[in-house]
């Protein structure tokens, strides 16, 4: 069963969020790829590995589904397990291009008015693996299409993270085994 994400559940996921709602930026010394083309980014993605941050504490399945909203924007779909409550979690949101619609920027809201950048620093040609960020070096997500990375290119990823000054040995993976019930 579904149950609503829990955003809400101690005061440091709130300053969490405030921390980075209205903060749509960019890491410093870091680009958006160019070229990007929105309709071949949608559809789901598996998270391989993140930095951990309070509103996804614990979870472990994580994807996100991007699909095109009427307004024009992004609906964006974020699940995650917690093996702990033996429950999945959900968070709904909407995103929105901050530039020109072919540069891998976007805010993202899930927390009414308040938006935090979507930064996407690296995409396969095929659309195939991304390198995410949020609006400063605290948040970073390496995403797939398939649940599993090959482990040279998830360590080529984590390299590229490095170089650009994340904290890539805070990184944690991200299950998507047999841990992962049935949703």
């Amino acid at each position: 069963m579904l149950k609503p994400w829990k955003v809400l559940k101690s005061w440091k996921v709130v300053l969490g969020s405030a921390a980075i709602a209205g903060c749509t930026g960019i890491p410093d010394g870091t680009q958006p790829v160019t070229g990007f083309e929105l309709d071949r980014y949608l559809g789901q993605w598996y998270e391989i590995a993140r930095l951990d941050h309070s509103f996804e504490e614990g979870l472990q399945c994580v994807t996100a589904t991007y699909s095109l909203r009427e307004d024009g924007g992004v609906r964006v779909i974020n699940r995650g397990y917690n093996p702990e409550e033996q429950a999945w979690d959900e968070a709904e949101g909407r995103a929105y291009f901050i530039d020109d619609d072919d540069i891998g920027r976007l805010k993202v809201s899930f927390f009414g008015p308040f938006y935090g950048g979507y930064n996407i620093l690296a995409l396969d040609d095929d659309y195939q693996w991304a390198l995410v960020s949020g609006p400063n070096r605290d948040y970073l997500w390496i995403l797939s299409r398939t649940p599993d990375m090959d482990s040279e290119l998830e360590n080529r990823l984590r390299e590229r993270a490095a170089e650009l000054d994340f904290p890539t040995d805070e990184l944690i993976n991200v299950a998507h085994d047999d841990t992962c019930p049935e949703r």
